[in-house]
């Protein structure tokens, strides 16, 4: 395929324009052009990208490419008056909408409940994702694909949304001025406007992410409190472990000891939004568990980890996984009376103000899960 791009415009006289003209001989300003090679025919692809400078002529060549497609723009026809979760895909189906939320790296379940027009940029441009995901277009063309967000939430937002894309079988070209995402999105082929030249991935590789696990004091999950979607007590006794990138907190998670039944209970599990979706969670869930299944934590034991998740996603991972295996799965919580009147009781014997909260009572589908540390995730 070959993509011919003409443009002109007026001829301009003026004086100002003449001067120009004359300074800098620059006597076709008002033309511009570019030939393009596009052997896509017949490729088995989904991802293609379109990258370089701006002014190259990626949006020109992008509408060339499909005339009869128009250009996706992500941030637009949002409601202003509704929660995304209302405004993606508003008569489909909730679990397909939760899905790919959290596929594209949405995951922060409060900033569902929010109007487009208020979530941060990053947020936005997931959210877009997410609602481009459900719409389901055969063939889509977006234009500044991660240009107006953060340089590490474009590389990782742009990875979790090609590990998403992939599962589907329509295509999608990207256009994008930044080359630090190549790596992470994996796309088949690349379109480098600025060498005008057409090449496959070959074997290109997603960089690896190197995660160190640290034992914390509890005061560290205040810098994760904010994405966690409920408001509970401090459970009793955890020990806190906090997952880095570099010097970067990643994640969270707090290990409590039911030694009574033979068990760790995880719990307290967060993602910074910036790494969601790319499975940054499941791999530090299941190295702590590790970790402790090998008893490498408290006293030596070795006993498994149970976890209890909502999270419609989540729940997905850690059932498809070899190492975990469902243990429950109910609609409605226990009465949380009991539980409030055992924290009621704990913290007058250590002196402490009587606690007020307790858990249970909630309306959330708990299923809950044990790591067995078998098989192999594939």
């Amino acid at each position: 395929m070959k993509i011919e791009v003409k443009h002109s415009c007026v001829n301009f006289d003026s004086y100002r324009a003449a001067r120009v003209k004359s300074l800098f001989n620059a006597e076709n300003g008002y033309t511009w052009s570019h030939s393009a090679d596009f052997p896509i025919e017949g490729l088995p692809w989904k991802i293609g990208l379109i990258v370089g400078p701006s002014g190259s002529g990626k949006t020109s060549i992008g509408k060339s490419l499909f005339p009869n497609v128009s250009i996706h723009d992500l941030y637009a026809d949002w409601p202003q008056n509704k929660p995304i979760i209302d405004a993606i895909a508003p008569g489909g189906d909730f679990n397909q909408v939760t899905g790919a939320l959290a596929a594209v790296g949405l995951g922060d379940v409060p900033s569902w409940l929010r109007p487009f027009k208020v979530l941060s940029n990053g947020e936005q441009f997931r959210a877009g994702l997410a609602r481009l995901m459900c719409d389901h277009p055969q063939v889509t063309v977006i234009d500044e694909f991660t240009s107006v967000i953060d340089r590490q939430i474009a590389r990782v937002g742009a990875a979790a949304f090609a590990k998403s894309w992939r599962r589907s079988s329509a295509q999608v070209v990207l256009l994008s001025c930044h080359y630090d995402i190549i790596e992470w999105l994996q796309p088949d082929w690349i379109y480098d406007t600025k060498e005008a030249r057409f090449f496959n991935r070959d074997c290109l590789r997603r960089p690896e992410i190197q995660l160190d696990i640290y034992r914390v004091p509890g005061t560290k999950w205040s810098y994760f409190k904010p994405h966690y979607y409920l408001d509970l007590p401090y459970p009793v006794a955890a020990q806190y472990f906090i997952g880095a990138v570099g010097a970067e907190p990643v994640a969270h998670l707090a290990v409590c000891p039911m030694f009574q039944g033979g068990h760790y209970r995880a719990t307290r599990l967060v993602v910074m939004p910036e790494w969601q979706g790319i499975g940054v969670g499941v791999a530090f869930l299941n190295e702590v568990c590790r970790l402790h299944l090998e008893g490498q934590s408290r006293n030596g034991h070795k006993y498994t980890t149970l976890f209890h998740t909502s999270h419609p996603q989540l729940c997905n991972a850690l059932r498809k996984s070899p190492k975990w295996r469902q243990v429950s799965g109910k609609l409605i919580g226990a009465n949380k009376g009991k539980s409030i009147n055992t924290l009621r009781r704990a913290s007058v014997a250590r002196g402490e103000k009587p606690k007020s909260g307790g858990f249970g009572g909630h309306f959330r589908a708990v299923q809950g899960f044990e790591y067995t540390g078998g098989g192999h995730d594939h």
